[in-house]
């Protein structure tokens, strides 16, 4: 079949086409025949060996796709050959099948195209388990989203607001700025431009905001801390700013912050099972009928890989990025 791979770590000139024998579903798994496959940072991290697969994972990069199931594992269930699916996995997304775990696979909604579904795992799998799980955030709340336009940020923002909550966002243009708007924000505050602390205060009459969903680290954490409310809850994951910065715990004790943070791809399956089912019921309705949708920028074959990685890592990406793997399917 049909690779993008990793020849060793370095720039994007390291992707490379190749060929690997076809994958074969192991207990509880499904292979899938893969129309295309979202990109995201953590692919840009592992090509650049700085986030490496679990153990038993593919090395081919990839965490997330959508296509046909072909062939099913010992002790499936759920699907059979020819369901349309998407699915999230460990690795293995740039190639022409992967196998994943049947709890990680979901329905494609009638609504999207195995395109527009490709994109929808992983970031859609971090904002609930982030925003909704860990962050707790309840209808009637207000959530500031850094990153705004970024594919984690675009699906927070829509589902937020879809779900009752007021959102604030932050972004690097003016362009990012009116996508975030557009998709729900209440304000979105151009970074380059404003303090976004005293903008959220300014935006909620001092009291700060709910939780916060924070995708740059350390160079954002004594802000971070300024613009939440008493009882407020920052969930950090990512560290694009930064793993350092310095804490006041003043701040912390004194309003009675809650600071957390997670990963998802080292997870257990029954836990990204757990995730994948509350999606379905909480989420995939919205997904139907379109009240929510993957902010797909652009789509390119497989073999654009570098070219993706490049986008991606120029910060030029509003939504996701899908590279088309079968574009019969």
């Amino acid at each position: 079949m049909r690779v993008v791979e990793i020849r060793e770590p370095g720039p994007t000139a390291v992707l490379v086409a190749g060929e690997r024998p076809r994958p074969e579903p192991g207990p509880g798994e499904v292979l899938i025949r893969v129309a295309a496959a979202g990109v995201n940072r953590p692919d840009c991290l592992q090509r650049r060996g700085l986030y490496p697969p679990p153990p038993g994972a593919s090395d081919i990069p990839g965490l997330e796709v959508a296509g046909i199931v072909v062939a099913l594992g010992a002790g499936t269930r759920r699907y059979r050959p020819g369901d349309r699916v998407c699915a999230l996995v460990t690795g293995g997304g740039y190639a022409g099948f992967c196998v994943a775990p049947e709890p990680q696979c979901l329905p494609v909604p009638p609504a999207l195209s195995l395109v527009e579904a490709a994109v929808v795992p992983e970031t859609f799998f971090t904002v609930w388990t982030n925003v909704f799980e860990r962050g707790r955030l309840a209808p009637g709340e207000t959530l500031l989203v850094h990153g705004g336009a970024s594919g984690i940020g675009t699906t927070a923002i829509q589902l937020a607001h879809a779900r009752g909550s007021r959102v604030l966002a932050t972004a690097g243009s003016a362009e990012k700025v009116a996508l975030c708007r557009r998709l729900g924000a209440q304000r979105a505050i151009d970074y380059h431009e404003e303090p976004f602390a005293a903008v959220v205060r300014e935006e909620t009459a001092g009291r700060g905001v709910d939780v916060i969903l924070d995708i740059v680290g350390g160079s954002y954490l004594d802000a971070n801390l300024d613009a939440l409310a008493t009882d407020g809850r920052l969930v950090v994951i990512g560290v694009l700013g930064g793993s350092r910065g310095t804490l006041q715990l003043g701040k912390l004790l004194g309003r009675r912050l809650t600071i957390t943070g997670s990963t998802l791809r080292a997870r257990e399956v029954a836990e990204k099972g757990r995730i994948a089912a509350a999606l379905e019921q909480q989420v995939w309705p919205l997904l139907e009928r379109r009240t929510v949708v993957p902010v797909l920028q652009e789509s390119m074959p497989l073999a654009d890989a570098a070219r993706a990685h490049d986008i991606l890592e120029a910060n030029a990406v509003m939504g996701k990025l899908a590279l088309v793997v079968d574009a019969g399917l």
